[in-house]
């Protein structure tokens, strides 16, 4: 034998019937509380906003970043250049 049950409530009903907690406050909070940290960081994500936070150390971090290309550069050329002397 078969028996189908169906019951008409909504969510909300079902939740409290089997004793499950409302959180509809809490996930209205988190909700609003995401929408306004959205909307104050909004203003850090425009391009100029951008372009200021990475070139705040100005010029100095764009000569530290070739010296430090450089040297690595250089180190992989005489690592070369030692391993093609040592082959021969």
């Amino acid at each position: 034998m078969k028996v189908t049950v169906n019951i008409d409530c909504t969510p909300q009903e079902a939740r409290t019937f089997f004793g499950q907690p409302d959180l509809e406050p809490f996930n209205a909070w988190l909700v609003e509380e995401m929408r306004s940290r959205y909307a104050q960081n909004l203003d850090a994500m425009r391009p100029e906003e951008m372009m200021k936070a990475w070139m705040s150390f100005g010029g100095q971090s764009m000569d530290q970043f070739r010296k430090m290309m450089e040297t690595g550069m250089g180190g992989a050329a005489s690592t070369a250049g030692g391993a093609a002397t040592r082959s021969e």
